[in-house]
Order: C-alpha cells, then sequence, then structure tokens
C-alpha cells in the first residue's frame, strides 16, 4: 500500500440519493414542532417553578408568624401578671415604680411586635373579641355594654389572640 494512495476509492462509494423536498420539508416541520413543544414545556415549567417559589415563600412567613404568635400568646398572661401585681399597689414607692417601669418596658417590646389590646370597658360586646363571663341585670346602661373587664384581649397582627373576658349588661326582667 502507497501512503500517498487514498485507503477508500471515492469513486467506488455509491452515491447518496439526493433529498426530495417534500421530506425536508417534513423533517423541518417537525423539528420546528417539536422546538415548540419543548419551548412551551420549558416555559411551563418556569412558571411552575415561579408558583413553587412563592407558595414557598408565603408558607414559610405563614409559619414564622404563627411562631411569633405563639411566642407572644405566651409571654401575655405574664402581662397579666404585671397588670394585676401593679394593680395591688405597694407601700415602697421604689418597688412599684420599678415594677410599673418593667410592666411598660415589656409593653412596648409586645406593642413593637405587633401585639394589641382590645379596648373592652364601656364598648358595646362583640362576641368576636369578648367573651362574656359574667351578664349582671341593670338599667343604669344600654343593654350588651361591657361594665368590667377581667382579663384583656390582645390582637397580633390583626389576628384575634386572645378574646376579652368580660362582664356585660342585660336588661332587667
Amino acid at each position: 500500500m502507497n501512503p500517498k494512495e487514498p485507503l477508500v476509492d471515492v469513486s467506488e462509494q455509491p452515491e447518496l440519493p439526493a433529498p426530495d423536498l417534500d421530506s425536508v420539508t417534513a423533517e423541518r416541520d417537525r423539528l420546528l414542532e417539536e422546538k415548540t413543544d419543548l419551548l412551551d414545556r420549558l416555559l411551563r415549567l418556569q412558571a411552575e417553578f415561579d408558583n413553587f417559589r412563592r407558595r414557598a415563600n408565603r408558607e414559610k412567613a405563614e409559619v414564622i408568624e404563627y411562631a411569633n404568635s405563639e411566642s407572644v400568646g405566651a409571654i401575655v398572661p405574664i402581662l397579666d401578671d404585671f397588670e394585676r401585681a401593679l394593680k395591688l399597689g405597694h407601700a415602697e414607692s421604689e418597688y412599684a415604680r420599678g415594677m410599673e417601669l418593667i410592666y411598660q418596658r415589656l409593653s412596648d417590646a409586645l406593642k413593637k411586635l405587633g401585639l394589641e389590646p382590645i379596648s373592652a370597658k364601656g364598648q358595646k360586646f362583640d362576641p368576636h373579641i369578648h367573651h362574656a363571663v359574667d351578664r349582671v341585670e341593670t338599667e343604669d346602661v344600654e343593654e350588651d355594654t361591657i361594665l368590667d373587664e377581667y382579663q384583656r384581649g390582645y390582637n397580633f397582627r390583626g389576628r384575634m389572640l386572645r378574646p376579652a373576658m368580660v362582664k356585660v349588661a342585660v336588661k332587667k326582667k
């Protein structure tokens, strides 16, 4: 074998038939359809991923909101204890003043987190935000007026955390 000789004689190879125009057009159309289908699938997957990301972020925010609500809800009874202790009063003014300052700091910190007290005394009874634990017959005030508040109610970031426990006026019979 001569190194300058070609390995395969080109003249001996059969010539491939030229593709006809119809088959080329059909192949082009099939490839365009496949491309369109793949592009559509890609866009759908991107949209599904965006929806998943938004849903995951929303669920994460809800979990954080629930955890914050639970944490603040656990601290609210301490706030109640401070209020009861301050109502009793103390002989030592320094001690009472210290208690008031601690109560105020705790109250302010919880307000910054989103805790809002529900006003009750003198208001109209609303079963959505008040829990009636006592009903008193009286003609001094209008019916369903809150006479006294046993335990303050709270909203946390616009949601009910705890209803106010109240005494409600009813008409005398």
